[in-house]
């Protein structure tokens, strides 16, 4: 495989915003009196904030018209901004940063591809905007995973072909849309969960382009 370019989920692959996304949703459930556990949230990881909030709503066996809903997203986003807003460098998850220097002096590039709205906030709060030659967020997409267009976007902006590119995922609807843009997965976390992923790599604390290379290598001779 020539790889010319690597897309980065952001919550969960270069940042763990998922304590803060429980903390904000699990407010909200408890204001309308739904129960609200960790297990719960797993449902969330990858998916848009609308089908979130319908998730939520199920879970309470509750319907509410669209206007209500509008108005619950637009405050647990708010209580999230509060969250985040709070971050910095120390929140980038280990290994990522000299995996995106290697990256960068290979000449490879690399992008962004989040269902989150509130990706470039996070990515400026933690420092990192600079390191990606595109960003891909909830605002730029109308489709969300596992529909491949986050990732199929950010490879045509930067005039890759699907072919050339690895996707990092840790969320199975991310694995899906890697695969329906024709890409290469790789799984962050957990193997048994994240089915579908060429390689399943628990972090980047001690992964880098060698072995990125191996992986590939090792698809190209299988």
């Amino acid at each position: 495989m020539d790889l010319q370019l690597v897309i980065f989920d952001l919550d969960g692959v270069i940042v763990d915003t998922a304590k803060y996304h429980f903390l904000a949703w699990k407010r909200l459930a408890e204001e309308m009196g739904i129960e609200f556990t960790p297990r719960d949230n797993e449902r969330l990881k990858g998916v848009s904030r609308m089908r979130s909030l319908d998730i939520l709503l199920e879970i309470g066996g509750k319907a509410l018209s669209d206007v209500h809903k509008e108005q619950l997203a637009g405050r647990k986003n708010a209580w999230y901004v509060e969250y985040i807003d709070q971050m910095d460098a120390s929140e980038i998850l280990p290994g990522v940063l000299p995996f995106l220097d290697e990256l960068r002096e290979a000449g490879i590039k690399t992008a962004i591809g989040s269902a989150s709205k509130n990706a470039r906030r996070i990515l400026d709060r933690i420092g990192l905007t600079d390191y990606f030659d595109a960003i891909v967020d909830g605002n730029l997409v109308s489709k969300a995973k596992p529909d491949p267009e986050v990732f199929s976007l950010g490879a045509s902006m930067l005039g890759i072909q699907p072919e050339h590119t690895v996707v990092f995922e840790d969320a199975q609807a991310g694995i899906e849309a890697a695969l329906r843009a024709e890409m290469t997965p790789i799984g962050v976390g957990d193997p048994q969960v994240l089915s579908g992923a060429r390689h399943v790599i628990p972090g980047f604390a001690s992964f880098g382009l060698p072995e990125l290379e191996r992986i590939l290598q090792g698809n190209n001779n299988a």
